[in-house]
């Protein structure tokens, strides 16, 4: 399952998952998992659940492992690689047995991280040092820590893009089109690919929302406003994405895209152009390596949105790394947790932006630095009422099934109109949103 990145993961349609735990856990520090003063001293066996089924077989994550063992000599890690992560966890999670460390699955409720995870500790201090302390934050509680964020984009082959004629970035939608069917015109690649059949890929254009308004108070406006409204920036992105499929600048069968193989063939020109994130770029370029092709060919953009001139990507983190509550051995877990986020090279590894904040950017993101491309952290004190909202209006912001019908619609594989469908998700949200008293 390398494909992840799915920055704020996949929404289940699911209730709270009925866990019985009221914040005791299986250490004498109860519901902290605080952090080792003496390294040498720290001790005990601790599982780590992980979606990263692929470098767990190919023992990449061993060899993270071995080198943890050199400063905590005395804890001994093993993974637990989970292909279909979000469903096989929300089930472990109706019983304490649900590994010492984990990734938090999305179906969990923010509000509802004490009942489950340990505390990392305060958002104040843990903010000094880490990026993305919000997103797992409350009442003034951290709960998890994403080793890696990474931000939106459209990953495009520059080649395929410069023999259509276009060698600037398009700065609105409408640009964007004239670019992808100068491409349709002038080369053999596909304009666009939708990655439609494995489902996924479509939830990643959610990650659209804070790049059109360059607002860092983005996801206050999804919870107190209507993200398809007539400035919606999910209606931007959705209408961008249906005038794509519409104007017939993608594959001929959407059913029949696979993600794995659209890899090597948008390194060699095949495909054009993908929307997806800077954590893919890694995967891509080596997918071109494979296939004798040209690593730096791939290249990666922004959102064709622009405020005064300024183009605005955000920011988003990984997969948050927790404590499980019920966890014998939370401080040999924790220094997993610190130790991976801070000196693993994991970040780095994958091309991604590192949460330390004094790091520096990845080389993947130098084009952006270099076009002064502002990347913006969204404030997520929201994000809890968002998915609360998203739930009860069964829209699904961050699962993939909206966004096939509207791609089904624009392709006239089904019955509908663009306008009445994305009112009628704003509608549907809206109310959603009273209910839970946004």
């Amino acid at each position: 399952m390398n494909h992840r990145k799915t920055l704020t993961g996949t929404l289940l349609a699911a209730a709270l998952l009925a866990s019985g735990c009221t914040g005791g856990g299986g250490s004498s520090k109860g519901a902290d998992a605080e952090a080792a003063d003496d390294p040498a001293q720290v001790s005990g066996s601790i599982t780590v659940l992980t979606h990263r089924t692929d470098i767990v077989q190919d023992g990449t994550m061993k060899k993270y492992a071995d080198d943890f063992n050199k400063t905590y000599p005395k804890v001994k890690v093993k993974f637990d690689a989970i292909t279909d992560y979000e469903a096989e966890v929300k089930i472990r999670m109706n019983t304490d047995n649900y590994g010492d460390v984990l990734m938090i699955p999305a179906v969990i409720k923010k509000n509802d991280y004490p009942k489950f995870f340990a505390s990392l500790g305060t958002q104040k201090e843990l903010s000094e040092k880490y990026r993305f302390t919000d997103f797992t934050a409350v009442d003034g509680k951290v709960y998890g820590q994403s080793p890696m964020g990474a931000a939106p984009g459209f990953l495009y082959n520059k080649r395929i893009w410069a023999e259509a004629g276009v060698t600037d970035w398009p700065t609105t939608p409408a640009e964007f089109l004239t670019a992808l069917k100068a491409i349709k015109s002038k080369t053999d690649a596909v304009p666009y690919y939708t990655n439609f059949a494995a489902q996924w890929p479509l939830s990643q254009w959610t990650a659209v929302n804070g790049s059109v308004s360059c607002d860092t108070e983005a996801t206050t406006r999804l919870a107190e406003g209507n993200p398809w409204g007539e400035d919606g920036e999910l209606r931007v992105a959705d209408q961008l994405l249906y005038d794509i499929v519409h104007q017939g600048l993608i594959e001929k069968d959407p059913t029949t895209t696979n993600w794995e193989n659209s890899k090597p063939q948008l390194a060699k020109g095949e495909i054009a152009t993908a929307w997806l994130g800077s954590w893919a770029v890694i995967q891509f370029r080596q997918a071109a390596e494979k296939a004798g092709a040209d690593p730096d060919d791939i290249g990666f953009m922004p959102f064709p949105a622009r405020v005064d001139g300024k183009a605005c990507a955000t920011v988003n983190p990984d997969y948050n790394q927790a404590v499980s509550i019920h966890s014998q051995h939370k401080e040999a877990a924790r220094a997993w947790i610190d130790w991976f986020t801070d000196k693993s090279g994991y970040a780095q590894d994958n091309l991604s932006i590192s949460t330390l904040k004094d790091a520096p950017l990845p080389e993947v993101l130098k084009p952006y630095e270099e076009q002064g491309v502002e990347l913006i952290e969204l404030d997520d004190a929201k994000g809890g009422t968002v998915k609360e909202i998203d739930n009860a209006s069964e829209v699904g912001i961050n699962a993939p099934a909206y966004r096939q019908e509207l791609v089904d619609i624009a392709r006239g594989a089904k019955d509908g109109d663009v306008d009445d469908f994305l009112d009628d998700l704003g509608r549907r949200w809206t109310e959603a949103a009273k209910t839970v008293g946004s």
